[in-house]
């Protein structure tokens, strides 16, 4: 195995360039993954345009598909040649945040000074990879903490099919999940990029019994249709809060979850439910939220308002895997693109811009 490696690195804002970097080396606790396949995330997009900081000349990306190439000493039950992933959040399980409930907060992490732009300490320390170390958009990615999140891939399931779990499925269910449904619910999920389509597919396996999906693409909309929507909502074709309160007879959604991370979409989220009704944020924020008085009843509406940061961890993932192996969603259809990682510049170009009906991007470093 030669000593270096190529890897897409954030330069500055605005750019991210692919590199060579050495090949890391293996702790004990650690398994170093070549990577088959990984993909580009919305939180990437942040990251290439400076609105999310990371150090100058760290490997970005999250998502890891692979097969083990070395396993660390203390390494036990997997072995060299194994397909595996392993979670965008990929917590050490052993912080305070992680044992009271929280694995995917597993800490803060002390922010030495002068880097990102940040001062103190930085929370989601669960998320580690092309966060606090060099991520997955790579030849190989060492995985921290391996025994914890490496997950074997199940016979049968393709690099497509399983791409998601790092990360979108894990985000979109956990959405999904913070909602609170119940069988029977109304359920409005904003925006239907992958994150939402997979908070649509996970209100479906909860028993939301009405899911409405909003987006302003056609095409997306279809898609949420596959998944689980029963009615969808084209927001430039109607005002989406009078049409919820018309389908629910003035009563107000059960649930909504904001899939996009803007102000717009959270203030609607919040319009259309019910009192005692739950929004549950996935959005990534880039500047302030500010949340309006008569939407929020002025404090009276017993409503909740939940944030997720995706869980991580080889029984997350192999929940994950659990649903796709059963074939109660297939969520492959999402991988639109497929680009060698020499073309990662050209990937994110297209992904940033939503260009060519574009949903995720496959990477093949091999």
């Amino acid at each position: 195995m030669a000593n270096m490696m190529k890897a897409a690195v954030f330069v500055e804002a605005g750019r991210i360039e692919l590199t060579d970097k050495p090949i890391p080396d293996v702790g004990p606790n650690d398994a170093l993954v070549r990577i088959t396949t990984t993909t580009i995330c919305g939180t990437d997009v942040h990251i290439l345009k400076g609105e999310y900081p990371v150090v100058k000349g760290l490997t970005i990306g999250h998502e890891p598909v692979g097969v083990i190439e070395k396993l660390g000493s203390a390494v036990q039950d997997y072995h060299e040649g194994q397909r595996v992933i392993a979670g965008a959040i990929c917590p050490t399980f052993t912080s305070y945040a992680s044992q009271d409930g929280f694995p995917a907060q597993d800490g803060s992490y002390l922010i030495p000074s002068g880097q990102c732009g940040c001062h103190g300490y930085k929370a989601t320390a669960g998320w580690r990879f092309g966060n606090l170390i060099d991520g997955t958009q790579a030849e190989y990615v060492l995985v921290p903490d391996a025994q914890a999140n490496l997950a074997p891939i199940p016979d049968g399931l393709s690099d497509e099919q399983v791409l998601m779990c790092p990360d979108i499925m894990s985000t979109g269910f956990k959405g999904a999940e913070n909602a609170n449904i119940k069988i029977g619910d109304t359920v409005v999920v904003f925006a239907q990029g992958p994150i939402g389509l997979c908070a649509t597919a996970g209100a479906r396996l909860l028993g939301a019994s009405t899911i409405i999906a909003v987006d302003g693409n056609a095409h997306r909309l279809e898609i949420a249709k596959s998944l689980g929507a029963d009615i969808t909502l084209n927001y430039k074709d109607c005002d989406v809060v009078d049409e919820v309160m018309k389908l629910t007879g003035g009563r107000g959604a059960d649930a909504s979850i904001e899939a996009l991370g803007l102000q717009s979409t959270f203030e609607s989220a919040l319009r259309v439910l019910k009192p005692g009704g739950t929004l549950s944020s996935l959005g990534v924020y880039s500047t302030d939220l500010t949340i309006p008085l008569s939407a929020f009843a002025a404090g009276l509406g017993d409503h909740r308002i939940v944030t997720a940061l995706c869980p991580g961890g080889k029984e997350r993932m192999r929940r994950l895997m659990n649903v796709l192996e059963s074939g109660r969603v297939d969520l492959s259809h999402m991988v639109t693109h497929e680009y060698r990682l020499d073309d990662i510049v050209t990937a994110y170009d297209l992904f940033a811009n939503q260009r060519d009906g574009v949903l995720k991007v496959a990477i093949k470093p091999h």
